[in-house]
């Protein structure tokens, strides 16, 4: 079959911004390997695509700063900066993401109502919550996705709830009486939905055209699959490593107090890449505990460096109480640690069927018991625990490279424009 010519819309597309832009980024070249492409996307992420310099003629740059610059200031004002209160974010993006996708319209309409392309593609903004103005027009199929959301907030965690500013949360689902919000999921030939979460909140489309397809991938260039040792194995200190954002809903704290509280524990290390409104308090808590020289602050890191982290360490612990995707989950079981994770969103679905340690979601308190079980389970039972982490990384490595992702997304462009029922395909 001839390559397919996508129309791509990635208004967050930036290999220099972390979560969701660089994750557009690199799911947009990689669909350019195997597609004729044009991607679209804002502006502001033009400087850092041209010192990256791969596709430049791929890419085509709308300036939709009129309305995007005062919302955003707008939004970083209610947020108090941009770590927290991602629902007010999101609904601060509602009307700059129309826009962004009208202005597209307006620009390549007659292209696309001329056949110019076999299919439109929205890659970003992944949430369901910011609806489409292009579904459904210039008779072309629409594919939406991944889009990824709809994670409801534990009650057992109302203080890490307010402090992360998420009391809007209780709002979301009047997204769905915006205008443009039925239409976006009536009129797509495809939604790729990640995770159980989300494929519940699109129940506008018809089944057959939904996909199950996580948003995370990996670049094995950087977190490649060799490593000096495996996980726990020889003798002497072992390491655990922390990465992601210090703020309240991935609850650095959990990991940090089954840590230090445990003198068996102690005799090994922990280390903290990362940094966010949350450190304060979890640097107190070492001080308090008199354990300073066993965990280590390490700030946060470039990319690279955090893949090195994760192939010298023995087991990624993350506690996080609502994670989306995880990506930095699959990129810990790419480099062959073991991944201790909390049974909850992304990542209990991630390590499900023997590729890690999920421990169950319970209040603060019995999660910092559970967590420290399951450290001390894999210094006590090493040989179980590094198949664990081989497990994980052989699914990493044959699902969730960019590549494979791209291989997979043209499979489904072949079944809209076949006439097929995408999620026919096999699931991920």
């Amino acid at each position: 079959m001839t390559r397919p010519r996508v129309l791509i819309l990635a208004e967050q597309c930036n290999p220099l911004w972390p979560s969701l832009p660089i994750v557009g980024y690199k799911y947009a070249l990689a669909l350019a390997q195997h597609c004729d492409v044009r991607i679209v996307t804002q502006i502001r992420n033009k400087p850092a695509i041209v010192e990256d310099g791969r596709e430049l003629d791929k890419f085509d740059f709308l300036d939709t700063e009129y309305i995007a610059g005062p919302m955003e200031r707008l939004s970083q004002f209610l947020r108090g900066g941009n770590q927290v209160a991602w629902s007010t974010g999101m609904m601060m993006a509602y009307l700059p993401y129309l826009m962004f996708e009208r202005d597209a319209w307006k620009k390549y309409r007659s292209e696309i109502e001329s056949g110019a392309f076999d299919l439109i593609h929205r890659i970003t903004p992944m949430s369901p919550t910011l609806p489409s103005y292009i579904a459904g027009r210039g008779n072309v199929p629409f594919v939406i996705g991944p889009l990824n959301g709809n994670l409801d907030w534990p009650r057992a965690f109302t203080q890490e709830q307010k402090r992360e500013k998420e009391t809007l949360r209780k709002l979301r689902n009047f997204y769905k009486y915006l205008p443009f919000a039925k239409r976006t999921y009536i009129k797509s030939a495809a939604v790729l939905a990640a995770f159980r979460h989300t494929i519940k909140d699109v129940s506008w489309t018809p089944p057959e055209r939904i996909v199950s397809f996580p948003e995370i991938g990996f670049d094995p260039a950087v977190f490649q699959a060799d490593r000096p040792r495996a996980p726990f194995s020889g003798a002497g200190e072992k390491v655990f490593l922390y990465a992601g954002r210090l703020v309240p809903y991935k609850v650095p704290e959990v990991v940090v107090r089954a840590f230090v509280g445990d003198e068996r524990l102690r005799q090994h290390r922990l280390r903290i890449i990362g940094d966010g409104p949350e450190r304060g308090r979890i640097e107190a808590m070492v001080k308090d505990a008199g354990a300073e020289d066993r965990v280590s602050f390490e700030g946060v890191k470039p990319q690279a460096a955090v893949a090195e982290a994760m192939r010298e360490c023995d087991a990624f612990v993350f506690p996080s109480i609502r994670e989306l995707g995880a990506g930095v989950v699959i990129e810990a079981m790419a480099s062959g640690i073991l991944c201790i994770v909390t049974d909850y969103g992304a990542p209990g679905d991630l390590v499900a069927d023997g590729r890690g340690v999920a421990i169950p979601l319970t209040p603060l308190e019995e999660l910092v018991t559970s967590c420290r079980k399951a450290m001390l389970a894999a210094l006590d039972q090493p040989d179980l625990h590094a198949g664990l982490a081989k497990a994980g990384q052989a699914h990493a490595l044959e699902n969730y490279t960019w590549d494979a992702k791209a291989q997979r997304t043209v499979e489904i462009y072949q079944a809209v424009l076949a006439g097929k029922a995408p999620a026919q395909l096999s699931p991920y």
